[in-house]
């Protein structure tokens, strides 16, 4: 009987390599997608700008279309128009929400449009539980019924929503955005106490803030917004990506290169710079982007992830992989999120010294790793394992690279620009 082949798509990357030139960060897809999102709040034409061209983006686009959505993207200028109609749809189903958890953040403003939401249960990034508890008890201050039915959570208003003030138990990126957009058209006054802090709550706090939203403490953890009975379209540009910058930040430090990032806001990755110093590297800051530089072998460095203004969970895998080859040996803790150390697993194949004991892993830095095939489980780990082949002796595969397409840009092409050897091609497989 012959064997049954399956052709996939996989990144291969030849080890050695120096990175050393010159790239542009677009704009962030942790805040793109809630933008996105945040144009339901307004009849009319938003327009979005420095819109990276990921699959995330297709999938949020192809989501508001379904909400009955004219959306028009320009490729070649990063823009999306998105032309929001009088009374949108008001249920996002399954086949699109699965593929792409930053779509649960289409329940606020339905439910503050539309005055009813069904929103199917989130999938996206397999990193841990990320539960809705937060979002949901939020709404219910807001005078909001939610419950869960058929794998749809189904929100309802009888009236217009009304101020509260709410206490978010953890700094919740997505409750926070969640509440903020059903905040704005709030009767009254809505206080979130314990907000998350990142800089893409301030990205979205500034566009409703351009809608006509009414927002202080933007960038505190304490938000007041005080509602209004109508906003407006707007035209906003999205800020840098900070976990793109940073990711060839580390780049540059794992394969003693060097790389001038533009576009990017070094004020938002201040911990992340400050360990990469700590391990050798040197950084210089301009006013639109950093100069990444290593002459050496990395020093290895203890991380601890909490939410920002702390260490970036999404930048932990990265971290990972830069004191595997490093010399010394770190700790690595993480707080947020409890399988992002699947990606460990990986690490080990290439023969990295990682030991894991609960929300600790423990790197020993070895002075080589050997390329073997590896998987990419989710974005960052995605990234994390390429600059780990990067430093690799031989040819490490990476499979699953579409997680990888969901949150950079134009990756293989900005690789080898830098001077890595990495292709991508498909191959076929036994199944």
């Amino acid at each position: 009987m012959s064997p049954i082949l399956e052709t996939m798509e996989v990144f291969r990357i030849v080890g050695g390599a120096r990175l050393a030139g010159e790239v542009r960060v677009t704009g962030a897809k942790n805040s793109v997608l809630k933008l996105m999102a945040a144009a339901l709040l307004a009849e009319g034409t938003t327009t979005l700008r420095e819109v990276p061209d990921i699959l995330d983006v297709d999938y949020m686009a192809e989501l508001l279309r379904r909400l009955g959505c004219d959306v028009i993207r320009d490729r070649e200028n990063r823009t999306v128009a998105i032309t929001v109609p009088e009374m949108p749809s008001h249920q996002a189903d399954y086949d699109l929400v699965r593929k792409l958890r930053a779509s649960i953040n289409v329940l606020g403003p339905l439910l503050a449009r539309c005055g009813q939401a069904d929103v199917a249960l989130p999938g996206g990034d397999n990193i841990g539980s990320r539960g809705l508890d937060m979002h949901v008890a939020g709404l219910e201050r807001l005078g909001a019924t939610v419950h869960s039915e058929h794998g749809f959570l189904i929100a309802r208003r009888d009236e217009r929503l009304r101020g509260a003030s709410i206490w978010l138990d953890f700094p919740s990126v997505g409750a926070t955005e969640n509440l903020l957009m059903a905040a704005v058209l709030a009767l009254g006054t809505t206080v979130i106490d314990n907000a998350a802090r990142e800089p893409e709550i301030v990205d979205i706090c500034t566009m409703l803030q351009s809608m006509g939203a009414q927002i202080s403490g933007v960038g505190t953890s304490t938000l007041e917004i005080v509602g209004v009975d109508i906003l407006q379209p707007t035209d906003h540009t999205t800020v840098p990506d900070r976990l793109v910058a940073g990711t060839w930040a580390v780049g540059a430090v794992m394969t003693r290169g060097d790389i001038t990032i533009h576009n990017a806001v070094s004020g938002h990755l201040e911990i992340a710079l400050s360990k990469l110093a700590d391990a050798g590297a040197q950084i210089d800051l301009m006013d639109n982007g950093f100069r990444v530089r290593c002459d050496t072998r990395p020093k290895a460095v203890d991380v601890v992830t909490l939410p920002y203004p702390g260490f970036p969970t999404d930048l932990q895998p990265h971290f990972i992989a830069m004191n595997s080859i490093a010399s010394g040996a770190a700790l690595v803790t993480e707080n947020l999120f409890e399988a992002r150390f699947r990606f460990v697993n990986e690490m080990v194949r290439l023969g990295a010294d990682v030991r894991t004991d609960g929300h600790h892993a423990m790197v020993r830095g070895r002075t080589s790793l050997s390329g073997a095939p590896v998987e990419a489980a989710d974005i960052r780990a995605g990234a994390g394992l390429v600059l780990a082949g990067l430093v690799a002796e031989g040819m490490t595969t990476v499979y699953e690279p579409h997680h990888i397409d969901r949150g950079y840009e134009g990756f293989v092409a900005d690789l080898v620009r830098l001077g890595a050897d990495v292709t991508r091609v498909f191959v076929d497989e036994r199944i």
